[in-house]
Parts: structure tokens; C-alpha cells; sequence
């Protein structure tokens, strides 16, 4: 695992704990004042005088943690750390308790409640590192899913660095295959690619391909990174290869020390003791980007809820008003191109697809992208939906889901991402939402140039900051329908 996402599942793993340390004691305060009540067990003092003892037996629990190293790297597969790493912590920090409170001569306090505090406290430990292990997948799928990765090179390096990523696929890692460098003086490496036998010691036989076919895989694969292993005199030979994967927006990491100029952000990072050169033309902070995610999954469930009787509504009207299904479903291009089923409130005709290749003529965008002003195609209840963005509403469940943020670009049809520009693919990299800089300048009346400079240009300046700001300028940008169509 790279030692930045190593880091953000330890800070996980230690907001948990410090979570369960505060139940522990809230169950075992419970149970005493039960146990005390039935007469089995002496009095008990108010909870009011334990409250100093919680922030003590939290800073206790996670300073003994990190000084006995459980959270320096985390290893949900090693059932044993499961139960050894609870316990040690469990014993230690006890001990500590026990020592603080005879030391501040607290005769009032509980030696049952410590003991019952403690034992809750390990156990709880136990059964979320259990959970976790058990749950990795569907967790991995709530924030973000499996990230793939394409070697180039056919080193030892490369090699052990495919191991790595093998090990860490419960993590959300997955090897999508190897990119091979033509020899020199050579035009390409056929025997190379039929002799896999360098593959040796991995789990399973992966594709290669000829380095030439990189912008066809870029384009028609989901792959997040690309990592080069490769020698320094080849890697002399691959500038041009590796700005192409910089334009594409797709995350480059080099085995080297040696690199050309670039504009994208430079990291070290660890890939086990591999020291690897990250250069990220995206957004890299895995801390805000998690946070980000679960802004988005808090924010539309609230909203899901609220906004239940509106749904409602909306829905009974459609069907009452015309004919076809209250939703309409709509494949699009999320993060890095995965496809995902977009949901709208249907707006149209249920025959508004076949009818579109008779408007082509009336597009009022450039580019790509159809829009056209009054649509014949809208139904009266639509049009109305569409100038206050109510068919948009749908896509909450989107952003749920994790296909969506509140806050990104807009995700594409998988036919417009055809037909873009190298330089305007970079959009792609980042979690498509509802809205985005383009609706604060324009919405629809934007030429297709300009909204993907806007795209861009909020890819390389986000922040949590920028999100809420393009929110809040969004709300009265969609009530008074400025720019939609």
C-alpha cells in the first residue's frame, strides 16, 4: 500500500478506536449503575464525576496504540493482529488507568467501572477489526472502488512492484497489465509480448501491450495510474509518453530520479520500501478528498430525506401529465471513465432519444455536446422541472452511491468523450457533480471551449473552501433558472 493511503486508513482506524473508547464507557457505566441497582455491587457516584476519566482513557487507548506501532501500517488480512494488537493496547493502557487513578488518590472511582470500561473496550476493538476485514469491499465501493494501475516496463522492478499491488488488491489496487518498451533500433517487441515468463512469482498472467498502444488504453480502459519501471536510459526515451499520460490527467509514478519538466505537482511517496517519483495533475490530498466523500454521502442522505415529499410529488405529476416511466437512465462517464447509470426526472417525451438525430440541425453548443434552447421534445411539467433543475434531483441518489459529488464537472456521454480533445480529457480525473464553476458563469449559454477551461481551472485550484463556495453561488443561480434550458 503507498504510505499516504497507509496513513489515511491508520487516521480511520484511530478516530474508530477513540470512538469506542467513549462507547466502552458509556456501556460499562451502564452495566455498573444496572449491577448497582439490583444491589449486587456497592454504590455507584454520579456520571458527572467519571466525565475528567473519558478524555483520559481515550488518550490512553490511542497514545498506547501508536507508541506499540498498530497504526503504522494496517493489514486487515493478518487475522491474528486482529486479537494481539486489541489486547496488548487493552492490557497496557489498563495498567496505566489503574496506576492514574490510585495516583490521584480517587477512592469515589470504580475499579468495576474501569474493569468493565477496559474489557468493553478490547472487545469492541476486536469485533470493528473483524467487521472491517469482512466489510473492506463494500467500504472500498462506498468511497471510490478499486483504483488500476499500468506498469511500463518488464524490470525486476516492475515485477515486484505488480507483487505489491497484488498484495494490496483487498485494499482497492488492481493491476490492469504492463505497457513493454520496444527494444532499440527496434520497431516492436512481438516476442517480448508472447514470452511472459518475466512474470514469474505473481498470481496471475496480465496483458501486455506495445508502448504505442498507450493512448488507445488511456482512452478505451480504466486506468487511474500509470507507474514506470523502467531503466534511465529508456526512461530518456519516454517524455513524450509520459506528458501524454500528464495531458490525459492520469496520475504518473516513476522507479527513477531522473524525470523531465513538468507542471504536475511532485511527491515521494512509498510503495512497501519502494521509493516511487508521484507526479499528480489532479487533485492529491487523500485526507480532503475523503472528506469530501463523506460530506457528499452525509449530504445526500439528509437531503434524500428531506426532500422525500418533493420527490413524491414530482413523481405522481410526471405520470399524471405523460406517458413513459417517471425516471429517465442515462449512461455517462464518471472517474476515469467508468460508466455509471445517471438518473433524472424525466423531462421529455418517452421518445425524446429517437427524435434527437431530426433536431441535430437546431444544436445550439459547439462541440460535442447537443443543447438546444425550448426543446419540442420537453413535456409542459418538464420544461418547467428543467428551468428550476428539479430533473436533477435524481442524481442525489447518484452522489449516495459514490458515481457522483455534489461539486465536479458534469459527467459526459460516453459519445462525447469520443470525441474530445487530448487536453480536455483531463476532466475526466476528477468525481463529476451536480455543479461546478461552469454554472456560476453561464450554465448552458458557455461555449464547450470554455467549459472545459472551467473544468480544469477547477481541478488544479480545488479545495473543500471552493466547493462550498460554487454551493452557495449555485443556489440562487438554479431559483432564478439563470442559463438553463
Amino acid at each position: 500500500m503507498f504510505a499516504h493511503d497507509n496513513r489515511m486508513i491508520s487516521l480511520l482506524y484511530m478516530l474508530a478506536d477513540g470512538v469506542l473508547a467513549v462507547a466502552s464507557f458509556c456501556i460499562a457505566y451502564s452495566v455498573r449503575w444496572y449491577l448497582t441497582s439490583m444491589g449486587w455491587l456497592p454504590r455507584l457516584f454520579p456520571v458527572y464525576f467519571y466525565l475528567w476519566i473519558v478524555p483520559v482513557v481515550v488518550v490512553l487507548w490511542l497514545g498506547t496504540g501508536l507508541a506499540s506501532g498498530i497504526y503504522r501500517e494496517i493489514r486487515e488480512e493478518e487475522m491474528r493482529r486482529a486479537f494481539v494488537d486489541p489486547v496488548r493496547v487493552g492490557v497496557i493502557s489498563t495498567t496505566l488507568l489503574f496506576a492514574l487513578t490510585f495516583a490521584v488518590k480517587g477512592e469515589y472511582i470504580s475499579r468495576w467501572l474501569l474493569g468493565l470500561c477496559a474489557v468493553t473496550c478490547v472487545v469492541s476493538m476486536i469485533l470493528f477489526r473483524l467487521l472491517a476485514r469482512r466489510l473492506a469491499g463494500t467500504l472500498r465501493g462506498a468511497f471510490g472502488g478499486y483504483r488500476y494501475f499500468l506498469l511500463v516496463g518488464n524490470t525486476p522492478q516492475a515485477v515486484d512492484i505488480a507483487r505489491a499491488i497484488e498484495a494490496n488488491e483487498p485494499r482497492g489496487m488492481r493491476l490492469s497489465g504492463f505497457a513493454l518498451l520496444p527494444a532499440v533500433n527496434s520497431v516492436s517487441t512481438p516476442a517480448a509480448q508472447a514470452d511472459s515468463s518475466w512474470q514469474g512469482g505473481l498470481r496471475r498472467r496480465y496483458p501486455t501491450y506495445q508502448l504505442e498502444q498507450l493512448s488507445a488504453l488511456l482512452r478505451e480502459h480504466i486506468i487511474d495510474e500509470v507507474i514506470f519501471a523502467v531503466s534511465k536510459a529508456e526512461f530518456e526515451r519516454l517524455e513524450d509518453t509520459f506528458l501524454e499520460c500528464e495531458e490525459e490527467g492520469v496520475r504518473v509514478r516513476v522507479l527513477l530520479s531522473f524525470f523531465p519538466h513538468v507542471f504536475s505537482k511532485i511527491s515521494l511517496g512509498r510503495l512497501r520500501d519502494m521509493p516511487l517519483l508521484t507526479f499528480s495533475p489532479t487533485p492529491e490530498n487523500e485526507y480532503l478528498l475523503l472528506l469530501k466523500r463523506v460530506m457528499d454521502l452525509l449530504g445526500s442522505m439528509v437531503m434524500l430525506a428531506l426532500l422525500s415529499p418533493l420527490f413524491l410529488f414530482l413523481a405522481i405529476l410526471i405520470k399524471l401529465t405523460s406517458e413513459g416511466s417517471v425516471f429517465y437512465r442515462q449512461t455517462r462517464c464518471g472517474l476515469g471513465g467508468r460508466k455509471f447509470t445517471l438518473y433524472k426526472f424525466r423531462s421529455m417525451r418517452k421518445d425524446a432519444d429517437r427524435l434527437r438525430q431530426e433536431l441535430e440541425a437546431l444544436n445550439e453548443m459547439d462541440g460535442p455536446v447537443f443543447k438546444i434552447s425550448n426543446d419540442p421534445r420537453c413535456t409542459p411539467v418538464g420544461r418547467l422541472m428543467r428551468r428550476l433543475s428539479l430533473d436533477e434531483l435524481p442524481q442525489l441518489f447518484n452522489v449516495f452511491k459514490g458515481d457522483m459529488s455534489f461539486v465536479g464537472p458534469r459527467p459526459p456521454l460516453p459519445e462525447e468523450v469520443k470525441q474530445y480533445e487530448p487536453w480536455q480529457r483531463r476532466r475526466l480525473r476528477m468525481q463529476p457533480g451536480l455543479t461546478c464553476l461552469w454554472a456560476l458563469e453561464g450554465r448552458n449559454n458557455l461555449s464547450f471551449q470554455r467549459w472545459m477551461e472551467l473544468d480544469l481551472e477547477y481541478i488544479d485550484t480545488w479545495s473543500p473552501g471552493l466547493d462550498w463556495k460554487i454551493m452557495l453561488k449555485t443556489i440562487p443561480v438554479v431559483l432564478l433558472g439563470r442559463g438553463a434550458s
